[in-house]
């Protein structure tokens, strides 16, 4: 990963650079992956019609934390605002994709393995959010 070594050349960071969020940054890339071949290997299983709702909160985690994976990445001119909130969003959709997840576990590897990274990516923009300061307006 060259998450940290990217942000740390960045220009207007000067090697202050936000652990909480690179690992952050991290996670969410690494669960999008592990929602998107969820969401895969759930079309690909025989009783589909039972994890339709998987595979949309699947989806909808994946395409959450690939926007905070972006708008983290993104130093210039960022807005702390709108990255808190997109990572409160992301915490969320994690939270319910490893729930759903969570209910097919047993029966589903590949749903075991979803909620284990949904769950490690809550945490991480849990963690990343409580370090980000938000400009009084």
């Amino acid at each position: 990963m060259h998450t940290q070594e990217m942000i740390a050349a960045h220009p207007h960071v000067q090697g202050n650079v936000n652990e909480a969020l690179l690992r952050c940054i991290d996670l969410c890339h690494d669960c999008a992956q592990a929602c998107t071949a969820c969401a895969d290997a759930c079309l690909g299983e025989k009783g589909v019609s039972e994890l339709i709702q998987c595979i949309r909160l699947n989806l909808d985690c994946a395409d959450l934390c690939n926007a905070s994976a972006g708008i983290g990445s993104r130093r210039t001119g960022s807005n702390q605002e709108v990255m808190k909130r997109v990572l409160e969003a992301c915490a969320e959709a994690c939270r319910v994709c490893a729930e759903e997840c969570g209910k097919h576990a047993t029966r589903h590897n590949h749903c075991r393995i979803c909620a284990d990274a949904c769950r490690a990516c809550e945490d991480a923009c849990t963690r990343a959010i409580g370090t980000i300061k938000v400009a009084m307006h």
